[in-house]
């Protein structure tokens, strides 16, 4: 007998979530067809630390090959769904088209970085999203501080090494946390008379950094940044942005050649082409995660608008642990429609957040319980650990070896300026919307 075809489209925390559930509970009644343009898995909450030169990029890939080994990856990246044929559209790394035809679609199409009206960012800005950005800003640090170094004009000097990081989020705190210790190692190898302060500013609408978490954390993490010398700013964001630097709010220019885009996401444009319900962008699904009118289809993570039980009225956040949890109840749900098991709806409680600030500092609050200093830095790192689908052993021997040995601030040259526009979406899907709200 022929199995069902499930069609997945993404390999984010929901996506790889649902093909992992239903490799182990459904091999034998499902062929299951993975779509995603990369060969891996990406752990996004470890990606700082790829940036911050702690972490080897492979140590937060985790192959979908050889965790998946049931399933059938195709590279591409989804340009069309056609709910009628029951077909996806995509576009493969050689730009040819090709298609999938499904009997169960799990849309887990994800974010891409979140774009708003303001002068100059498109151009001049560099988001985070991906292992291209994060050795991008890793190789840019460094070369600027090297420039820095040799720049005879003080004004240059001090305009190569200041670095502005807009949205005070998760991403944005420890992008800034990381980088201000990145380029003070490198800085500690230049000689005397070559050595320049470098500078971090560290920007958000927000009254303050974090403002996901409670006060208490937010000012740890503030007070752990300012200790650094990152120079916080609330209540301020970017009126524009150009080669030479960032005008501010409040009209101040800043010298500046590094502007790194962390303001957020927003769902992939692929679900407004879709033609169906959407809340703020995202596919508008039931409780059980399907989409109403369409049983066959179910959206989880990012893309996905899901009714939040906790606080009626509202959808889940867009955040890493609901998609890993929603992909779980995704792939449950298909199993349900083909009468191996009982649906479920999507109930979560939120388990707490960690945030890590390098070395040994951190901000947590597992359970409810708030944490900080390196306590709480080791429950984010134990948090990370067990959170990983893969190489556990590999990201705790690098977090060894950066504890006992000095950092490796050297540019690899892998990634050129150009590979990495803000702009993620595929050029496919290029009807971009821009939002007048706030960076955040």
């Amino acid at each position: 007998m022929s199995r069902t075809r499930v069609v997945i489209v993404g390999a984010g925390f929901a996506g790889y979530r649902a093909a992992r559930i239903l490799n182990r509970t459904a091999r034998r009644q499902v062929e299951v067809v993975l779509l995603n343009p990369t060969d891996y898995f990406l752990y996004l909450p470890l990606l700082p630390q790829v940036a911050a030169g702690i972490l080897e990029p492979r140590r937060v890939s985790v192959s979908l090959r050889a965790t998946l080994p049931d399933s059938r990856l195709v590279l591409g990246e989804a340009t069309r769904v056609d709910l009628a044929s029951r077909t996806v559209h995509y576009c493969d790394p050689e730009d040819r088209p090709g298609e999938l035809r499904y009997d169960q679609l799990i849309l887990a199409v994800g974010s891409v970085n979140r774009l708003l009206p303001i002068p100059g960012v498109a151009e001049h800005a560099h988001g985070f999203r991906g292992l291209p950005e994060a050795l991008y800003l890793r190789d840019h640090v460094v070369r600027q501080l090297e420039l820095a170094a040799a720049e005879p004009d003080p004004e240059v000097r001090q305009a190569r090494a200041t670095f502005v990081v807009v949205g005070a989020g998760y991403t944005g705190t420890e992008v800034a946390a990381q980088g201000a210790m990145l380029a003070d190692a490198v800085m500690r190898g230049e000689r005397a008379g070559e050595w320049v302060k470098p500078r971090w500013l560290l920007l958000d609408i927000a009254d303050r950094v974090l403002p996901e978490l409670d006060e208490g954390l937010s000012r740890t993490a503030d007070r752990v940044l300012r200790r650094r010398g990152v120079d916080v700013r609330t209540g301020m964001s970017v009126k524009e942005a150009t080669a030479d630097g960032v005008l501010l709010d409040d009209g101040e220019f800043v010298p500046s050649r590094t502007l790194a885009w962390c303001v957020g996401v927003r769902p992939d444009p692929l679900v407004a082409d879709l033609g169906l319900d959407t809340e703020r962008g995202r596919l508008v699904v039931d409780r059980y995660l399907n989409v109403p009118g369409h049983p066959e289809v179910f959206a989880a993570g990012d893309a996905a608008a899901v009714p939040d039980p906790t606080r009626p009225g509202q959808f889940t956040p867009m955040t890493a642990q609901h998609a890993w949890r929603q992909g779980k109840i995704a792939a449950r749900n298909v199993s349900a429609q083909l009468g191996m098991t009982e649906r479920r709806p999507y109930e979560h409680h939120e388990l707490g957040f960690a945030v890590d600030l390098g070395g040994v500092q951190g901000a947590a609050n597992p359970l409810g319980t708030s944490l900080s200093g390196p306590l709480a830095g080791a429950v984010t790192r134990g948090y990370h650990l067990m959170s990983m689908p893969g190489n556990r052993v590999r990201v705790g021997a690098d977090w060894l070896l950066e504890a006992v040995l000095p950092r490796q601030a050297v540019q690899l040259g892998m990634v050129r300026s150009g590979s990495v526009p803000l702009d993620t979406a595929s050029p496919e899907l290029a009807r971009v919307f821009r939002e007048d709200r706030p960076a955040r």
